[in-house]
């Protein structure tokens, strides 16, 4: 029996989080950042125009696993606005949001402010101007992983996000001094 090989890596903006994309329009993917073997899979996924860690394995148990509610997925955003305590605490307890056509009440997640300057692991591509108005970053911990949620949840309590970058899963942190891809034994996950 093969042996299953696990991957940890730190998703550029621009990139979807898959392998093969069959629509007209040219996409960056992740085969361009490695050779990974055949059955690699991402698991959940970072939207194009998210960044950070992303795990990717062959072996789908580890899949389910990570997905699943036991295991925290820790985000930075960089919102339009000086975020409050007050709107970190409604984010904390749970906000609606629009998934599949349905109104939705997120889990409550974990959520602190951040203190961080503006050009925070800096990236190529220009956010937006200050003079536009402050921007400020948010911490927010999630166990579920709906379509764009975080974007959605900050949006619903009026900040929306200007740069969205996943930290840690689990025990797992991103690594800015790191390669962009590098093989791990095995995926320790708490």
């Amino acid at each position: 029996m093969p042996q299953h090989r696990h991957f940890i890596i730190h998703k550029p903006f621009g990139f979807l989080s898959q392998f093969i994309y069959e629509q007209k329009r040219k996409k960056r993917l992740l085969g361009e950042l490695f050779d990974f073997p055949q059955g690699t899979m991402a698991i959940g996924r970072l939207d194009e125009d998210s960044e950070g860690l992303l795990l990717l394995t062959t072996d789908g148990k580890v899949s389910e696993y990570v997905r699943s509610r036991k295991v925290e997925k820790e985000y930075y955003a960089l919102v339009d606005g000086i975020i409050t305590e007050e709107a970190a605490e409604i984010l904390s307890k749970g906000v609606e949001i629009g998934f599949n056509g349905q109104k939705y009440i997120t889990l409550p997640s974990k959520v602190s402010l951040l203190d961080f300057p503006i050009d925070y692991m800096a990236r190529r591509q220009k956010i937006r101007d200050p003079r536009h108005g402050p921007m400020s970053w948010v911490s927010v911990t999630v166990t579920e992983g709906k379509f764009r949620q975080v974007r959605k949840m900050l949006a619903a309590v009026g900040f929306p996000v200007l740069r969205l970058v996943r930290v840690r899963i689990g025990n797992l942190k991103l690594d800015l001094e790191a390669a962009a891809v590098q093989e791990v034994e095995n995926f320790e996950i708490d």
